[in-house]
């Protein structure tokens, strides 16, 4: 039996992160980002009823940068991922990368019981700080 404690998500998540309405423009987001190392923009729900998006900067040099389109004229919504895979804080960061695996993700938010963003994990959160704060 295995003596090995269980890394959770809340663990290796990061707790900063950029959110901003689908109405803005990919120019003001990244304009307005405050958090880079995140790599993400968190798009807000508009209703009670609506989802998170999620938009990343690998998907503005992919959709806005390659295209030649101009940032200033695209909307995070034209974009944007939505609605988004989420992770709870609890999760196993073994299973979140099962799951990242299986949707081919790198990244997604963190959403607690009540439905609210507390966080974003990626891939390098779970090897760097989940895996390697036992090889210290």
């Amino acid at each position: 039996m295995s003596d090995k404690s269980v890394i959770r998500v809340r663990d290796v998540m990061k707790t900063e992160f950029d959110m901003v309405d689908g109405m803005t423009t990919v120019q003001d987001a990244l304009r307005r980002m405050k958090h880079v190392e995140t790599k993400t923009l968190i798009i807000n729900k508009r209703s009670q009823d609506d989802e998170y998006g999620v938009l990343i900067i690998s998907d503005i040099a992919r959709l806005v940068l390659a295209n030649d389109r101009a940032p200033e004229r695209v909307n995070v919504y034209e974009i944007m991922t939505k609605p988004v895979i989420t992770v709870h804080p609890e999760m196993d960061i073994r299973y979140c990368a099962r799951l990242f695996s299986r949707f081919e993700i790198s990244r997604t938010p963190v959403v607690n019981t009540q439905g609210q963003i507390v966080g974003i994990v990626s891939f390098t959160d779970m090897v760097l700080k989940g895996l390697c704060r036992d090889l210290k």
